[in-house]
């Protein structure tokens, strides 16, 4: 899913006609100074990353004056919270808050439901595993209405919402299920909402997550990679995403796994197909290899899609090895990864990597065409001592024996990387 930061989700949220506090985004203590001093009074300055805990991580500060302001955020922005560092900070009004609740729209995906639901409790501002099971009440929404007023006042009077307030939540709800649909949301949650002291109900957090294959519906929200990343995209994750992009025959996944391009037992990583990964994941695992990425070519891709995803897995700077793992008896057409993968090897390997261990496992349909095609066409590299003297290449034979796939890629990891060190490389 294409996930917001809170700034940004508030942003949308205001557009949509929410309520929600008064502030701006930072960058830096200067812009975080000049953010507290437009607002006028005390702020709360808060770590923008993709990362639940923020208040446990010490990133979100309560102050009183715009001085006070930039030394939280020059601290905050100094941090790294799961891995994620912190490149902004939200400046926005201290809310003077009565009392703190929880409300989500999410996708129930129950054979039963398939639709939103809104999950709504008195108790917010804390984990929603930690709200007690009586104290959060479920209702799935009409996916083409939106949750009706009728509805949203039955829930509020259930949780505990005194009658003259019923209206006020109702109408808070109702225009929120709005702007779920409008926005295309997989995920909408403000945790917390508040009530304040003169009554008004703010939305004091949010976290929006939008359905990916909805992110050409919406340009406005300018993302650039329409998917849910571990972090800040990388060079490897656009290159991922553009041949997707572009590119709509079969499946030609491409992501980042955020490896560490100087330590060894890194291996370019290219499974076809869901459960083909999974089983070739085993095959490294069981001997202590590590992907350098995500790919995937399942769908009866095109060569030239295959080529491109291939191509740029080989590509990674400091990998020991390669494994096209077709851990599955594919019905797509085989010979075209068998295509794209002569091409790339003898593009890469004489002059970018020449004795790169590389393990090719290809079964399915047209499987014997297939591998023929893997053998003939790279037939002069694999010589004794030729660029391609570690490719191996297996069928059906070994489908299932991710041992012995993730063995032979081992086996050969260590050979290469003994020849580099022999070489001084």
């Amino acid at each position: 899913m294409a996930r917001f930061l809170e700034y940004q989700g508030k942003e949308w949220l205001a557009k949509a006609g929410m309520p929600v506090p008064k502030g701006r985004p930072a960058s830096t203590p200067e812009e975080a100074r000049e953010a507290a001093e437009w607002i006028g009074g005390p702020v709360a300055v808060k770590g923008q990353v993709q990362a639940g805990g923020r208040g446990k991580a010490g990133i979100v500060k309560l102050v009183n004056t715009p001085d006070e302001a930039a030394a939280a955020a020059a601290e905050i922005l100094s941090k790294t919270v799961k891995g994620l560092p912190v490149r902004k900070v939200l400046v926005e009004e201290k809310l003077d808050i009565k009392k703190e609740f929880y409300c989500s729209f999410v996708v129930n995906g129950a054979k039963e439901a398939r639709s939103p639901m809104l999950m709504f409790s008195v108790e917010g501002g804390m984990d929603i595993e930690s709200v007690p099971e009586d104290k959060l009440l479920k209702i799935n929404v009409d996916p083409i209405n939106g949750l009706q007023t009728y509805d949203a006042v039955d829930l509020a009077a259930k949780a505990g919402i005194a009658p003259e307030e019923l209206t006020k939540f109702a109408k808070f709800l109702t225009k929120l299920s709005q702007t779920y649909k409008k926005y295309d949301c997989m995920t909408l949650e403000i945790n917390p909402f508040v009530m304040t002291g003169n009554g008004n109900l703010i939305c004091a957090d949010c976290k929006m997550e939008i359905d990916n294959s909805s992110v050409g519906r919406h340009p406005e929200f300018g993302f650039d990679i329409a998917r849910d990343l571990p972090g800040e995209p990388t060079e490897l994750d656009y290159i991922g995403w553009s041949i997707e992009e572009t590119d709509a025959r079969g499946t030609g996944f491409l992501m980042n796994m955020g490896y560490d391009e100087v330590s060894p037992g890194y291996v370019g990583y290219h499974p076809i197909g869901g459960g083909s990964a999974m089983m070739g994941l085993d095959a490294l695992n069981q001997v202590g290899l590590k992907p350098a990425n995500y790919a995937d070519t399942s769908g009866n891709p095109v060569a030239s899609k295959i080529y491109r995803v291939a191509k740029s897995v080989l590509s990674q700077p400091n990998i020991d090895g390669y494994l096209l793992g077709g851990f599955m008896m594919a019905n797509q057409e085989q010979w075209h990864h068998a295509h794209a993968i002569v091409k790339v090897l003898r593009e890469i390997l004489p002059t970018q990597k020449p004795g790169l261990p590389c393990v090719l496992l290809l079964c399915g349909n047209r499987e014997d065409e297939s591998l023929e095609i893997l053998k003939t066409g790279l037939a002069d590299l694999m010589t004794s001592d030729g660029p391609g003297k570690r490719i191996e290449i297996y069928g059906k034979e070994y489908v299932t024996d991710t041992k012995f796939i993730g063995e032979r890629l081992l086996a050969l990891s260590k050979d290469y990387r003994a020849e580099k060190e022999a070489q001084g490389k």
